[in-house]
């Protein structure tokens, strides 16, 4: 059984699944380097937790959400955002409490069958999670230097590995990398707002929920599948597991206030970044010839044709650099629920393999990459409950959590969120086998 916090044995808390563990800084170590260089090394899980909410499955959705129905559903992306922020405190909460991840806990608390039926569910929601990022990458790739789909569908396979060997050289070099990536993305999208330009009373008429069509619950669904991304609910707990080594619950509950400025920064980025992509969207698209615009490709081209090389190049390569950071915490998620809810673990080459399946038939299929992207995010919605259900069922357990229970607000804030999602997709399955 692992070490909880603040043993003597805590040990790093990205953990090292091909590797012995290292020994995990303390927390008045970190103290000690002074109040802004200390507050930086506490912050981090969030970044790499972030990345999955800005994945070329983002830029599909998003996309067609704004060309198809310009600023109509940007309460959607600030809804599912704000529900992003709570979910992934709580799972960073989780870790730092308790000391184990939600698939570690799931397993020791859930009945055995629950357990792998939650694996099973997670690891196909890992494929639909992979197709996403290595389609949206070799589309990067192809879009930045020409180079054909499957190949470039390889050649992602190949920087991802390059990615994740960083983390065998200490998590923090893991976190800068993936952090410089989301960097490249927010970049790439602020100098595209800037060249597009937007209309802020139709973003804050946007505000105001409501959909215009019935095509428009399809795209809600995506939207809250691309956003509230459940491997990595997963993932942020064993992030933050021991990442700090803290003596006792004072410490853990400061190592915890610099979490939820973790999350906020982090996540918070991440929105602006959804929010841009619809808003370029909307502002180039919506109302014009291009109002259908539905993929990738076609705004790429739209881009260039109606703003600039340069708009279309720092799209082309915000979209790489997503593909590219996703598609390796995504593997890493992979590695966590396998190793956390039935306690086995696989070589990371062969995981790797076998969920980049899908995407590379995808690509030597010859298939609509944006379709296939916007499909792959509705099927992460249906993923959504199986995550959030176990995280607050364990999280309002005082027993489990100790002084870091949940409120009972937090627990009803959460179970909402589960049960909207629900609700948002039964109907969605019943429209689509009624054929509306």
């Amino acid at each position: 059984m692992p070490p909880l916090p603040g043993d003597g044995g805590a040990i790093a808390a990205v953990p090292t699944l091909d590797q012995p563990p290292r020994p995990a800084p303390a927390l008045h170590a970190l103290r000690a380097r002074g109040r802004l260089r200390g507050g930086l090394a506490l912050l981090g899980p969030a970044f790499v937790a972030a990345v999955a909410y800005i994945d070329p499955g983002n830029f599909a959705i998003n996309i067609t959400a704004g060309a198809a129905h310009g600023y109509l559903l940007v309460w959607v992306i600030i809804t599912a955002n704000l529900m992003a922020m709570l979910v992934q405190y709580l799972s960073a909460k989780t870790g730092v409490a308790t000391g184990r991840d939600l698939p570690e806990l799931c397993r020791e608390h859930f009945p055995r069958a629950v357990a792998r039926g939650l694996w099973v569910q997670a690891e196909v929601i890992a494929m639909a999670t992979d197709l996403a990022e290595f389609v949206g990458a070799a589309v990067g790739l192809y879009l930045v230097f020409g180079v054909p789909l499957f190949a470039a569908g390889l050649i992602t396979a190949v920087v991802a590995f390059g990615i994740l060997a960083l983390e065998q050289r200490g998590y923090r070099r893991f976190e800068l990398a993936i952090a410089a990536l989301l960097a490249i993305v927010f970049l790439g999208f602020l100098y595209d707002l800037a060249a597009v330009g937007a209309d802020p009373g139709a973003i804050a008429g946007g505000l105001l929920p409501r959909l215009g069509d019935s095509g428009a619950l399809l795209l809600v669904a995506g939207i809250f599948g691309a956003t509230v991304m459940p491997h990595v609910v997963y993932l942020h707990s064993a992030l933050t597991k021991a990442r700090v080594s803290c003596r006792d619950d004072a410490e853990r509950h400061e190592l915890l206030r610099f979490q939820r400025l973790d999350v906020i920064v982090g996540l918070g980025a991440a929105g602006v970044i959804n929010l841009s992509m619809l808003v370029v969207a909307a502002s180039l698209f919506h109302g014009t010839a291009r109002a259908g615009t539905d993929s990738i490709e076609a705004a790429h081209a739209g881009l260039a044709d109606l703003v600039g090389g340069g708009a279309a190049l720092a799209f082309a390569a915000a979209l790489l650099a997503s593909g590219l950071s996703s598609s390796s915490v995504g593997t890493y998620a992979g590695q966590v629920v396998m190793q956390g809810f039935i306690h086995r673990r696989i070589p990371l080459f062969l995981r790797r393999g076998l969920t980049m399946l899908p995407a590379l038939l995808v690509l030597g299929l010859g298939l609509p990459p944006t379709g296939s992207l916007v499909a792959s995010q509705v099927v992460l919605s249906f993923g959504i409950p199986f995550a959030l259900v176990p995280l607050v069922l364990l999280t309002r357990r005082r027993d489990i959590m100790g002084t870091f229970v949940n409120r009972p607000l937090t627990t009803a804030a959460t179970s909402l969120i589960a049960a909207l999602i629900i609700v948002l997709n039964v109907y969605l399955l019943w429209t689509v086998l009624r054929g509306h």
